[in-house]
């Protein structure tokens, strides 16, 4: 694995990440597209696969033995792969819908992204959203001052998270290699495994995203105590599965690579 010194460029995931504190927006469309079916599923149900491509995400939550148990007393069969297609195509409008007026960019990450292109560093994302669906957040999100170099998108690769395949396209869009001088930031374990996969260097986001879950209010209305344990056990999961570094939100990363020796040019 190589070192925060050697860096040519870094990944940002979207939501939970660089917009949409929280990562509230997915979470949200899940519950529903579930809910219109007569199947009460939890947040914390419709949030377990986060950062995976959406038509799998809804397989697996489907699959979890309570959602199955709920599906078939509702519905006196099990889940099949057309019920399956049916939610996926409920969720392609409904999420469009929440997300022109879920997608604000958190707060801090174009003046972050403005630095690390002042330093030299190409800035690349990936998201499990499809093409579709980015067409809404994109505009959104470059309005707001957030425009990665390239964007790369769930159904533009073979598969998406943990599979290497999104990383890597966008290395090759952003002409960028070895690979270990490429720094993925993604708030979802399943999106560090898949930095990991690519054999990328990898940062996981702990308080702006999916594993806490809460918005910038939410997280304001914390007792601080309370807060730094949850950060802390989400710490430990990201440190299990092989995260190189956890930090809060974006806004940490300049520091986090002066502190790891990255070499900065911008001008004083």
């Amino acid at each position: 694995m190589g070192r925060l010194t050697e860096l040519q460029a870094v990944i940002f995931d979207w939501a939970g990440t660089t917009v949409d504190y929280g990562s509230r927006c997915p979470a949200q469309v899940f519950v529903e597209i579930f809910r219109r079916r007569g199947v009460e599923i939890t947040e914390a149900e419709a949030r377990g696969p986060m950062g995976r491509a959406k038509h799998e995400h809804i397989a697996l939550v489907a699959a979890l033995p309570r959602v199955a148990e709920l599906w078939q007393r509702q519905h006196g069969c099990p889940v099949s792969e057309s019920d399956i297609l049916g939610m996926y195509h409920d969720f392609l409008p409904l999420q469009k819908q929440i997300l022109a007026a879920g997608s604000s960019v958190i707060p801090g990450v174009p003046e972050v992204i403005d630095w690390l292109r002042r330093n030299g560093l190409r800035i690349g994302s990936s998201t499990g959203y499809t093409r579709e669906l980015m067409d809404v957040v994109c505009p959104l999100a470059e309005s707001q001052g957030f425009v990665p170099d390239v964007t790369v998108c769930s159904n533009e690769v073979p598969a998406g998270r943990p599979a290497p395949w999104l990383n890597l396209r966008v290395a090759e869009q952003l002409q960028v290699f070895p690979l270990h001088q490429i720094a993925i930031v993604d708030d979802t374990l399943v999106g560090i495994e898949a930095g990991r996969n690519a054999g990328m260097l990898t940062i996981a986001v702990s308080q702006t995203g999916n594993l806490l879950g809460l918005s910038a209010e939410e997280v304001a209305d914390l007792p601080p105590d309370v807060l730094q344990q949850h950060l802390k056990e989400i710490e430990k999961q990201f440190l299990s599965i092989g995260a190189d570094y956890v930090i809060r939100s974006v806004t940490e990363l300049p520091a986090l690579l002066i502190s790891e020796g990255f070499h900065t040019h911008v001008r004083r």
